[in-house]
This record gives C-alpha cells, structure tokens and sequence, in this order.
C-alpha cells in the first residue's frame, strides 16, 4: 500500500489562453486606427517637407503629437484612442481650410488629410465603444480596465 501515486499524464495538453484577448472586432478597429495613424503622419510629413511644403518645413512639427500616440495605439490604451478621437479635429480644420484657400497639389492633399482623419476617428470610435460595451457587460464600470490598458497603475485605486 503506497501513500503516493502519481498523477496519471494527460493526453491532452492544454493550451495557455490569455485572459483578457482582444475579440476580432477590437483588433481590427486598433488596426484601422493604426493604419489610418500611420497614413496621416506619412502625409504631413511628405506635404510639409517634400510635396507641398510651406516656408521651411518646420510645420512638419505639427505631426509630432500623432507620433506620440502611436505607443497608447499599439497598447490598446483606452486613453489614448480617446484623446487621439479629441485631437484629430484640429487636422480636420486644417484640412478644411487649407482646401478651401489653397489650390493644386496642397487642395488635393487636404482633402486626403480630411478623409484620413475620418477614417481615423471612425476606427478610434469603433474600438472604444466596443471596448465600452463589452467592459459594461463583463460587470465593468466606465474607467476601469477590462485587461488591454496595459500594467496596473499603482497610484489608482481598486475598485
């Protein structure tokens, strides 16, 4: 009579599944976002520098603050893509007015500054209300994480 056994091996091995993935509907919003990002940074850098450029391209600053949320996108940040959907109506009014006085090459690209920043905008607000929804029915409430916001912030409190 043994007090040990061994426990008999599983046939099966079970695959480690990430608690808190992100559903198709967000990786694909995250990646329209991404890419509509990506499109209009390339574009205020090659219109200011190269194909249209105003003075001595130091307006290609202006895409400075998109570059910054490139890392918020990429992290699933919920904050920024929340900001970001804020901070593209700047680059719409740009687009609109520098359409509207300018002409050639420049009218042309505004236009696909405006279309990219409302392409950007519905992607931004896809995933967020998508994340909302499903925060809402996992018992979440508005602020909090529902695991895509990246590490805990020790400085907030638990809920």
């Amino acid at each position: 009579m043994t007090l040990h056994q061994e426990p008999a091996a599983d046939p099966s091995p079970i695959e480690p599944i990430e608690p808190n993935a992100p559903d198709a509907v967000v990786r694909r919003s995250r990646a329209a976002a991404l890419s509509g990002l990506i499109g209009l940074i390339a574009l205020g850098l090659a219109w200011e520098l190269w194909l249209a450029p105003t003075g001595t391209g130091t307006l290609a600053v202006k895409v400075l603050p998109l570059v910054l949320c490139l890392l918020g996108l990429w992290r699933h940040r919920m904050v920024t893509f929340r900001w970001l959907s804020l901070l593209l109506w700047l680059y719409v009014l740009e687009g609109v007015v520098r359409g509207t006085t300018e002409h050639g090459v420049s009218q042309v690209l505004a236009v696909i500054e405006i279309v990219l920043c409302l392409w950007l905008f519905s992607a931004c607000t896809l995933y967020i209300r998508w994340r909302l929804r499903n925060g809402q029915r996992n018992g979440l409430r508005n602020g909090e994480s529902n695991g895509h916001d990246g590490p805990h912030d020790p400085a907030r409190p638990a809920a």
